[in-house]
């Protein structure tokens, strides 16, 4: 049996998680008490095996703080009984989240009249923190959109082999800010930028004209070959000490075209050796600039 628990900040995307996973399948239960964990695996899952084979509860800061703390063991728990258990913690930068809130008009659990939502979040990470720390995946939302994450979350959690690592390569762009969730960020800033070509500057690294620019740079072949031979020499290391997840973030200052082009050529390079290759590109929503 499978088991997925998602948690993280509100407005981090928990429920869009949810309808992706139930979308691939999963019996999907939202904000289950932790208390009832462990009830719910013995007299639930194990009793209709074939109903709850694959099954995705949600865990937030509705739970109180002293159940929250013994989420650790609770997970311990479920592992023990043999059922395969992942821990997805969702998370975004507070400003990301204090502007959702304030389009969607939507009200935080934790607010008051006495505790402004900024206050709240803080509160709320300092309960999530038991979850947090032992989680087996953590996503940073803040500059994916709903298709990105519905995306994302059907290759790592809902389609994704058994036996082998996924790996995750991002571009981004430097001046949106760093991904948190990377694993290892390689800077390309110092390789010639097709920006300053003005025929080249409306377009990305998918394209041809800047693929072909960048394929006869002598220095982008040079970081294509070390960030490939590194990745390709830890990722088995990664993989025989049971991670199933990696992420490698390539940045370039807009994320248009020099790191666009780097994560398209690795992610087709990696392809060739392992099924479980995902290739995202976090700025292109962005107009080049």
């Amino acid at each position: 049996m499978k088991l997925v628990i998602v948690s993280g900040l509100s407005g981090s995307g928990k429920s869009i998680a949810l309808d992706t996973l139930e979308d691939c399948g999963y019996y999907c239960i939202d904000n289950l008490p932790v208390v009832l964990l462990q009830q719910f695996v013995d007299d639930v899952m194990a009793k209709a095996p074939a109903t709850y084979a694959k099954t995705a509860i949600g865990i937030d800061a509705r739970n109180r703080t002293e159940k929250l703390a013994d989420f650790p063991d609770c997970i311990a728990f479920i592992r023990g009984k043999g059922i395969d258990c992942e821990v997805v913690y969702m998370e975004a930068d507070e400003n990301i989240i204090l502007k959702r809130y304030s389009e969607t008009r939507r009200k935080h659990p934790l607010t008051t009249e006495s505790l402004p939502l900024r206050e709240a979040l803080d509160i709320e990470r300092q309960m999530l923190h038991p979850v947090a720390v032992i989680a087996d995946i953590v996503i940073d939302t803040s500059f994916t959109h709903y298709h990105q994450l519905r995306d994302l979350l059907k290759n790592r959690l809902g389609e994704k082999g058994k036996s082998s690592l996924s790996i995750l390569f991002q571009s981004f762009g430097f001046k949106y800010g760093m991904p948190l969730d990377a694993d290892f960020v390689f800077d390309a800033r110092s390789l010639p930028n097709p920006y300053w070509v003005p025929q080249l500057r409306g377009l990305t690294g998918k394209h041809a004209e800047v693929v072909e620019f960048l394929q006869h740079e002598t220095a982008v072949k040079e970081f294509l070959h070390d960030v490939g031979y590194f990745v390709g020499r830890w990722a088995p290391r990664f993989e025989s000490d049971n991670r199933s997840y990696l992420t490698i973030a390539i940045g370039c200052t807009g994320g248009q075209h020099r790191s666009v082009y780097l994560v398209e050529t690795l992610g087709q390079h990696f392809k060739t050796l392992t099924p479980n290759i995902i290739v995202r590109h976090r700025e292109l929503r962005f107009p080049a600039s």
